[in-house]
């Protein structure tokens, strides 16, 4: 224990934001650089090294989390990194994206704010990184085995990078024009600076791991033809398939799914557009979805000069305090305020969307919404609560039902599907089909960064354990394991 009394002489601090009025003329990270540096051996000090770490238990990967704040306390970064990269390949992704059900399972959250575990990680890996600490880390030797990795998100390239180093070829299939899956075209610039994926790209292709980009498996590249060419594959797709709003006036312009729309003002932070095709500037915005996903399509209509943002939520408005149904250590539906919502917007919880209104040239201009409240168990409309609020351009971020069916890939390879409609895998995270395998959301359905990065190592080890017959690469969890958090 790095202080026995850290605790007790210093509270709660985290990271700095910048102003409001300042962040919103850029799309930089909402952070002030390097405030956490003055202030986080102090804050690494309040863990408590506890005899029973539940922390560990919050997080998939079963970070070392006592070890690296002690570190951390300490000021010893190298040591420090070193141990937050012995269970996480990507701790710059998750220590700005992840919500941390670590710190909600921190022991001294039970009477305290918990240990700032999230900034703590940032910290130590941003260091680690200004000081030449992160390398490649090349095979000694090649196995001779090749493997494909379909998709280039989190859990596709800690499979890719784990699969790398065991010394296999690597090969990584996206079918964007760039690397990084929804951390690149998905997660806006202001929650995360690209550059940090630009950079693990590079350490991968110095490992040997080979990223071809532009080709989707299934439509450009048969699946049958992939599975040919390679020892094993590892489907990483994602679950892109959006949730869709099937009402009346559905078909209106200026309506988009949250991925149509956020991924362009990212293109533009790319160079590819001087503007987003699809820009709120003078627009009444309304996002239907009360989640992270519609929170930071919030963030991006601020930046792109809306005149109003209302973000729409079915369920109930969380209370700020655990209920009794959510006790420690489990992962609370809490309130939470994000760096987009301090910057303005309007929150209506309770609602549901009826139908749309057009202009005469279908374009939307109203959307029509209806108080809900559950009776018996169900959402049941309220009768007389019907309103009309303006809505120039609607998002709908209202979470994935599954893979893409439509390209072909989940036929070509013949894969089973579970009762959910994800791609059935055993505790191996193989398929059906021997040699092909399954992480992240098309296995797990949508679901958390932390749990992607410890899908895509577990399915790594499952493969290599296919390819040579046994396996020293970690495997934080089954394909069954919901731990504390789903």
């Amino acid at each position: 224990m790095a202080d026995p009394k850290g605790f007790l002489n210093h509270g709660r601090e985290v990271a700095k934001s910048r102003p409001v009025e300042e962040r919103l003329k850029d799309w930089n990270e909402v952070y002030v650089p390097g405030s956490l540096l003055p202030i986080i051996s102090k804050q690494a000090s309040r863990c408590m090294d506890c005899g029973i770490p539940f922390c560990h238990n919050g997080c998939p990967l079963g970070n070392l989390i006592p070890e690296w704040n002690d570190y951390a306390y300490r000021e010893d970064w190298a040591a420090a990194s070193e141990r937050l990269h012995a269970t996480n390949n990507f701790p710059e992704f998750t220590g700005r994206l992840c919500p941390a059900p670590c710190e909600s399972a921190c022991v001294l959250g039970i009477n305290q704010p918990a240990v700032t575990i999230k900034n703590v990680e940032v910290s130590i890996i941003d260091k680690a990184w200004d000081s030449g600490d992160v390398a490649p880390q090349a095979p000694e030797r090649l196995s001779g085995k090749t493997v494909a990795v379909i998709g280039s998100g989190p859990a596709g390239l800690a499979a890719a990078q784990q699969l790398t180093r065991a010394g296999h070829t690597v090969a990584v299939y996206e079918r964007a024009d760039r690397i990084g899956g929804l951390l690149r075209y998905g997660i806006p610039e202001f929650k995360m600076e690209k550059r940090h994926i630009n950079r693990r790209i590079e350490q991968m292709r110095a490992e040997g791991t080979r990223f071809r980009t532009g080709i989707e498996i299934g439509r450009d590249l048969k699946a049958t033809d992939l599975k040919k060419r390679y020892d094993a594959v590892v489907i990483a797709a994602g679950a892109t398939t959006a949730r869709d709003l099937p009402v009346p006036g559905r078909e209106l312009k200026g309506i988009y799914q949250a991925m149509e729309y956020l991924p362009l003002s990212n293109k533009v932070q790319e160079g590819d557009y001087v503007v987003s095709p699809v820009s709120a500037e003078g627009k009444h915005v309304v996002v239907i979805g009360g989640g992270d996903t519609g929170a930071d399509c919030v963030g991006t209509a601020h930046r792109q000069g809306a005149a109003s943002v209302t973000q729409l939520e079915i369920m109930p408005r969380p209370g700020e305090e655990r209920n009794p149904g959510q006790p420690w250590p489990t992962f609370p539906m809490l309130y939470k305020v994000t760096s987009a919502h301090e910057e303005g917007g309007e929150r209506v919880y309770s609602v549901s969307t009826t139908h749309f209104e057009g202009d005469e040239d279908g374009n939307v201009q109203w959307l029509h919404l209806v108080e809900v409240e559950f009776v018996d168990g169900k959402l049941t409309q309220k009768p007389g609560t019907e309103r009309k609020i303006p809505a120039q351009l609607v998002t709908l971020a209202m979470g994935f039902t599954g893979t893409d069916r439509e390209n072909g890939l989940v036929e070509q390879f013949g894969l089973d599907l579970d009762e959910r409609g994800n791609i059935a895998r055993d505790a191996d995270f193989q398929t059906n089909v021997p040699g092909v395998f399954v992480a992240g959301d098309a296995g797990r359905g949508q679901s958390l960064i932390v749990w992607a990065i410890a899908e895509g190592r577990s399915a790594a080890r499952g493969t290599d354990r296919f390819l040579t017959g046994a396996s020293d690469l970690p495997a934080p969890i089954r394909p069954t394991d919901r731990s504390l958090m789903v």
